[in-house]
């Protein structure tokens, strides 16, 4: 378990030797996967700097967008919302420019479905609305969201389901930001695996610019190359994959899940492959994205296996 001051709960799967740790303090975040006893995710500046910075480890949810937006407002059905420049709820890029929503610190998710004894799910639900003013005034679109979680037969599932509880239509542009390491294995020597997808063209900010082409499913050493990329076309099911030294870590897009950002650079010792339900910026560009209608339930999942392999 990771040592910080954050109440953490925890799920286990005894036949898989599986083990997944999450703080709803800090944003619902899955701060550790234990496989065999070894952790599975970078820990980068830990649980803290991310419920108070934004400062992403683990498996953290990047919520209402994900990656950045272009500028500090966007604008929606006649509306145009002023994203508040203030580091203690929106974290910054290198660039300045809003990433990652809101600061998980600043999101009270309650859990519905705490584990009892190690068990093997648990759930949790966050209010958006006008009583949250400081989450209002990022994103002011009244709805729900459900958080499951379940581990077991070797698989941490996550699923969020959002509801449009409000009078008001929801955009949709949310993700996840797994980082994935494997223990033990020089980051050069893993064997990464990439499904067909359609490769975005980003600008020097890393801003979706254009249509892109077409990249093929691929399978290779990650050696020197470096990623910060983003994807969309992504089918249904998808699975990304990274092994190294006797172990299989497989991420699948179960559904909801059309965009992705593959994230690795040389100076980490991890590779992301970020579900999106849209590619970044979405929310100023409108490309890609989906509008939730009054009463609309979206659901979106994915999933981490983990295997021995022979």
């Amino acid at each position: 378990m990771v040592d910080d001051p954050f109440t953490t709960v925890r799920l286990r799967d005894e036949g898989a030797a599986l083990e997944a740790t999450f703080v709803p303090a800090a944003g619902m975040l899955c701060c550790s996967l234990r496989h065999q006893g070894e952790e599975l995710l970078a820990q980068n500046a830990g649980v803290a700097a991310y419920a108070q910075r934004g400062k992403t480890m683990g498996i953290a949810l990047l919520y209402p967008w994900a990656n950045r937006l272009a500028s500090f407002d966007y604008s929606f059905a006649g509306r145009t919302v002023h994203v508040p420049n203030d580091p203690s709820r929106v974290a910054l890029d290198g660039n300045g420019l809003p990433i990652h929503g809101v600061v998980g610190g600043r999101l009270a998710w309650e859990l519905t479905s705490p584990p009892v004894a190690d068990g093997q799910s648990l759930g949790a639900r966050l209010s958006w609305s006008e009583s949250q003013s400081e989450l209002f005034e990022v994103f002011p679109f009244r709805h729900d969201v459900r958080y499951q979680a379940r581990l077991a037969d070797g698989r941490l599932e996550i699923e969020i389901a959002v509801n449009a509880c409000g009078t008001d239509a929801v955009p949709l542009a949310f993700g996840f930001h797994p980082y994935l390491s494997l223990p033990g294995v020089p980051r050069e020597h893993w064997l990464v695996e990439l499904p067909a997808m359609r490769h975005l063209s980003l600008d020097a900010e890393q801003i979706p610019s254009g249509a892109g082409r077409e990249h093929s499913a691929e399978r290779f050493e990650l050696g020197e190359r470096e990623f910060d990329d983003g994807f969309d076309a992504v089918a249904e099911p998808a699975r990304f994959a990274v092994q190294g030294a006797g172990r299989r870590i497989e991420l699948d897009f179960r559904r909801g899940y059309p965009c992705a950002q593959v994230y690795a650079p040389l100076s980490g010792a991890f590779i992301c492959f970020e579900p999106m339900t849209a590619p970044a910026n979405a929310l100023r560009s409108a490309a890609g994205l989906r509008l939730l209608d009054p009463g609309e339930r979206y659901t979106a999942g994915f999933a981490i296996g983990v295997r021995d392999l022979p």
